[in-house]
């Protein structure tokens, strides 16, 4: 099947501050990314219309999901975030057997790990992520 809806997501891993990578795709209720791409304005005076140069890529993601405490679950992965030296991990990012990443996986910047309590009493998290490799992720 050529089209692919957002269910059954064959992967969706980020390593913990061990270096272990691990399946979060269970606490994970949605997630938004982005491929963006910088650009240069590099149009002149006599020009009519935008011309622009493309320069650097990038990846953001922001991950959103259910506070889960067990083992080696989401909570594990991102509990040491803040107070983590580096606060790089692994991730890696598969749909219908394609993969978006370097090998497959490759490494994200979180800045931070938010957790909230809602009225309705439901604990949730969040954690932004972006490019931390100097690594173009692209689609396989």
């Amino acid at each position: 099947m050529a089209k692919q809806s957002g269910l059954g997501w064959t992967v969706l891993s980020v390593d913990d501050s061990s270096g272990t990578i691990r399946d979060i795709r269970n606490d994970v209720t949605n997630l938004d990314w982005s491929l963006p791409v910088a650009t240069q304005d590099i149009t002149g005076i006599d020009k009519y219309a935008m011309e622009r140069l493309a320069l650097l890529r990038d990846f953001t993601v922001t991950l959103s999901g259910v506070f889960n405490v067990a083992s080696n679950a989401s909570h594990d992965v991102f509990k040491d975030i803040n107070a983590a030296a580096s606060p790089a991990r692994e991730f890696n990012l598969t749909i219908g057997g394609k993969s978006l990443g370097i090998t497959p996986a490759f490494t994200l910047l979180f800045t931070g790990y938010d957790v909230s309590r809602g009225n309705d009493g439901a604990l949730t998290w969040n954690a932004p992520g972006v490019l931390a490799s100097g690594d173009i992720p692209a689609w396989t």
